[in-house]
């Protein structure tokens, strides 16, 4: 397919018209690899079909340059086909033989290249015949590739370029810029007898989508057919290379694509540019070897001088690599596009590259660039032989870690180990900085070098210090080879009240660490719990080490409730006050105390503290950033803000994407939280299906046989989701784990009690958890369970309770809890002032929360209360939850001891007050409104 050629083809189409008057021309189309010299050339006898002129071709290859006469027999094949045996005697007669020895298939060549006898004769005798063919027709004759001609072709070429006057003929000749052969004395005679010069232009961004449509049968995207467009730089090489990859790669031209386009480096490109890259003298090949080892990052000054070449041998090495279209500009020394760089390293052995590369880290090195700059050439040696090396990449490394690129810097770390000694603390000393790299995306393999790292060190400080760099485990609890480590530097350094200085810290710290590694034991619990009431009531928080300890003693205190809820609070954002909001609390215990104070229901101190050290940190700290946005997502859950805890929460989880990391596991506890309240059922098996690959912990294992429940519920099977959600509760208390707060199952379990028909059960597991709520004492905790005492109760208790609800949850930070709440208390109390501004403020609240479902009942109550809409009466309400059991209208009755017709009765008037059209609808009502609106 030619394209955006009808300027060229046009331009050949007047010299032929020319020629029929006898003014005969050399045409010369030259450009650089890929552009389409040869496709124009083919094209052009298109031009003259049902016209009377010969067409020639020949087609020159660099494997053929040995061969005599080679592209002139092509030339004159066609001509002689069918005539062969009578213009060689017409000619072999009348010339002396001379054309004979051209054509004879046994032609016998001298050492000049063709064969010795009057060699001016022949040229002569092959110009007389074409002056004889086209007496009776025009010629076209077409040269392919005229810089790999034979030496005595180009004779002959450049002979009859010159004496082309009365032959009616056309000569069109390609040519590549670029290549060696170009400057051939010969080839250069034929370029500057051409009266006609063409240079195809690279294609336009409408050439582009032409060729992408030619491709796959169907137009592109533009963002698809813009990024094929900038990769190729218009080259129709490039181009189709780049459109054939991802045609069998299975792609379509869409632009979700795109990004696939630009990073495509077709191999069949790639090898063709290598055979073109070998044909080139020395000077152009080692300058595109040391602009490949730069990458496109190092200066001209740089590359010279890698590349071993002065100023002049430089830009003429430039010169030539930019003829042949591998250059993104004329005086830049970088590649148009990254699968030239393969190229380059392909035609280079291995040897050849690590010595180039070599040579450019102390190059680099010598001229004083940063360390990472030196450190990328490093890691393209397998050995240095540099004595700096090491320096350099542990300093490479440093400057990555600093940026938020700890994947980058670990990489530098082991590639440093590779030159560093097997044994010793300086080898020591780089598995620690190795693991300190790792401890954010590959915990396994941090632990892993901490463990070979302590050996090799030789003090007890020393030793702690290095597994200190080991990141806790918030949630989960930590691997048995971990413990054993921490309790064996622990054991070795002795208690902290023994130390002093930096052992002290350090025995503080590892005291935390083994506290909450039985944080799912509850004799662990328990004595934590003591240890923290052993320090007084003004525990020591002057360093960071007192403090961390003090966070896990007061989560095992959460956990627990063996502190009330003001108690934790108080301590918790004592706490705050003194911990510099900086990004070190990624990596120790300080991630419990959002936890904590979530559950204490005092959220204020620690949004602030977050605030701050957002607005403090790198933008480029990516794990840090992810901790913080999954903390402000559970302090907005906190606070009944689900749209925004959802997005917080989700983009927590973008930017933790390690498998099986703390963040991103506190990420899904928040996103399920979320799904538990929303009640969307695609959120909750997202947050199945994203939970079962971050490790099997018991907080996370309860989230997600709540969520479980949830959907169980949601689909109809109540008594499997009530079985579940006891379970669940067995297990916490199993674990010494009895916050209401924290995992509040039971009043899911209330709901579907409540739905099964077993008001005794559902009001004992209320009462259960308005004891342990008011053990506790948090707002939020204790008016939910009033509330969901007050929702079991009918009558004045019921009001009663929903009012206290109400009251207690004015001093909550859920802003969702005391929506509910409110919304109840209107409904129940039915109509009246108060009624109406419960439910009014109620779905204030609930719309500023995110939660359209509660919205809407508010809506449905005020119009109740206001004489537009009248509640369901209790009858009513027996009718619908039976029906929304699943049970026929002959069961329900069966079941109330009424008849079918009272029952279908009470159902039309429940289906007319619910403004729903029948019992699908029903069920689904129920669902929304009875369970996500109040339990």
């Amino acid at each position: 397919m030619l394209l955006e050629r009808d300027t060229e083809l046009a331009l050949v189409g007047a010299a032929l018209r020319a020629a029929e008057d006898g003014e005969s021309s050399v045409v010369l189309i030259r450009g650089p690899l890929g552009i389409g010299r040869s496709a124009l050339l083919h094209q052009l006898p298109a031009l003259v079909t049902g016209e009377e002129v010969r067409v020639l071709r020949a087609s020159a290859a660099t494997m053929e340059q040995d061969f005599a006469f080679g592209v002139v027999r092509q030339l004159f094949d066609s001509l002689l086909a069918g005539a062969r045996h009578r213009i060689r005697e017409d000619w072999t007669r009348e010339r002396g033989g001379l054309v004979r020895l051209v054509f004879a298939d046994d032609a016998v060549c001298g050492p000049g290249g063709y064969h010795a006898a009057a060699p001016e004769a022949v040229l002569h005798a092959l110009r007389s015949l074409l002056a004889e063919v086209s007496a009776d027709s025009r010629l076209l004759l077409l040269v392919d590739d005229l810089q790999w001609a034979d030496e005595p072709s180009l004779r002959w070429l450049a002979y009859l370029a010159k004496r082309l006057h009365g032959l009616r003929a056309v000569l069109v000749c390609t040519l590549r810029d670029g290549d060696p052969r170009a400057r051939h004395p010969l080839v250069r005679e034929v370029a500057d007898a051409a009266t006609r010069l063409l240079r195809p232009r690279p294609l336009s961004p409408a050439g582009a989508a032409a060729m992408v449509l030619d491709q796959f049968g169907e137009p592109g995207e533009e963002e698809f057919a813009r990024a094929c467009h900038q990769t190729s730089a218009g080259n129709p090489l490039f181009l189709r290379s780049i459109l054939l990859g991802v045609a069998v790669a299975g792609g379509r031209p869409t632009a979700d694509r795109a990004e696939q386009a630009r990073s495509m480096r077709p191999a069949q490109l790639r090898d063709r540019l290598v055979c073109c890259l070998r044909a080139q003298p020395r000077p152009v090949r080692d300058l595109a070897a040391a602009m490949a080892a730069f990458d496109g990052a190092g200066e001209q000054e740089l590359i010279a001088r890698l590349a071993g070449l002065d100023t002049i041998g430089f830009a003429g090495a430039l010169r030539t690599l930019h003829q042949l279209g591998l250059l993104a500009g004329e005086q830049e020394p970088r590649f148009v596009h990254r699968v030239v760089r393969d190229a380059v390293e392909s035609s280079m052995t291995v040897a050849e590259r690590e010595r180039l590369h070599d040579a450019a880290a102390a190059l680099l090195y010598g001229y004083g660039c940063p360390a990472e700059q030196v450190a990328a050439q490093l890691m393209a040696v397998t050995t240095s032989r540099q004595p700096w090396a090491v320096v350099v990449l542990r300093s490479a490394a440093d400057t990555a870690l600093r940026r938020g690129a700890p994947d980058t810097a670990a990489r530098y770390l082991r590639r440093a180990l590779m030159d560093s000694s097997a044994q010793g603390e300086d080898r020591a000393r780089l598995l620690i900085d190795l693991a300190t790299a790792e401890r954010g995306f590959d915990p396994a393999a941090c632990e892993r070098h901490v463990a070979q790292a302590v050996p090799l060190l030789t003090t007890a400080t020393d030793r702690a210090a290095a597994a200190l760099r080991i990141a806790p485990t918030v949630l989960g609890v930590a691997p048995p080879s971990v413990v054993e480590l921490l309790r064996d530097v622990a054991g070795e350094l002795g208690a902290p009240d023994a130390l002093e200085g930096g052992a002290r810290e350090a025995a503080l710290r590892l005291e935390a660490r083994l506290r909450h590694c039985g944080h799912e034991d509850p004799a662990e619990l328990t004595a934590a719990t003591e240890r923290l009431r052993g320090l007084g009531e003004d525990p020591p928080l002057r360093s960071a080490a007192e403090r961390e300890l003090l966070v896990v003693l007061l989560n095992a205190a959460t956990l627990t409730c063996q502190l009330t809820a003001a108690e934790v609070a108080e301590l918790g954002n004592r706490i705050l006050e003194r911990e510099p909001a900086t990004a070190a609390h990624v990596h120790s215990a300080l991630p419990l105390v959002a936890i904590t104070l979530v559950a204490a229901d005092s959220v204020r101190q620690i949004g602030s503290w977050l605030s701050v050290e957002q607005r403090t940190r790198r933008r480029d700290a990516t794990l840090g950033d992810a901790l913080v946005d999954a903390e402000r997502a559970l302090l907005l859950t906190a606070r009944g803000r689900l749209a925004q805890a959802r997005e917080r929460a989700e983009q927590a989880m973008r930017l933790a994407a390690a498998d099986g990391h703390e963040v991103g596991a506190l990420a899904t506890m928040v996103l399920g939280a979320v799904a538990l309240e929303v009640r969307d059922p695609a959120l909750s098996e997202r947050v199945l299906r994203g939970g079962h690959r971050r490790g099997d912990t018991l907080a996370l294992a309860v989230l997600l046989r709540t969520v479980d429940a949830a959907l169980e519920a949601q689909r109809g099977h109540w008594t499997s989701a009530l079985d579940t959600l006891l379970a669940c509760g067995r297990q916490l208390e199993a674990s010494g784990w009895r916050n209401p707060a924290l995992f509040p199952w039971r009043p899911w379990a209330v709901s579907l009690y409540h739905r099964l028909g077993d008001a005794r059960s559902a009001l004992a597991l209320a009462e259960e958890e308005h004891a342990g709520a008011v053990a506790w004492g948090a707002p939020a905790a204790l008016g939910r369970a009033l509330r969901l005492r007050g929702k079991l109760h009918s009558g004045r208790r019921g009001v009663d309770l929903l009012r206290e609800a109400v009251d207690t949850l004015r001093g909550s930070a859920n802003e969702l809890e005391l929506a509910r709440a409110l919304v109840l208390l209107g409904l129940r109390l039915g109509d009246g002032a108060e009624a109406r501004a419960a439910l009014r403020e109620g779905g204030t609240l609930a719309a500023a929360c995110g939660a359209p479902w509660l919205v809407e009942r508010a809506r449905c109550g005020s119009g109740a209360a206001a004489g537009s809409q009248v509640p369901l009466t209790r009858t009513e309400r027996r009718v619908t939850a039976l029906a929304g059991r699943g049970l026929t209208n002959q069961e329900i009755a069966g079941e109330l001891g009424v008849t079918s017709r009272a029952v279908e009765k009470h159902l039309t008037n429940a289906y007319r007050k619910l403004g729903v059209s029948g019992r699908r609808e029903l069920v689904a009502a129920l669902s929304t409104l009875e369970l996500a609106g109040t339990s």
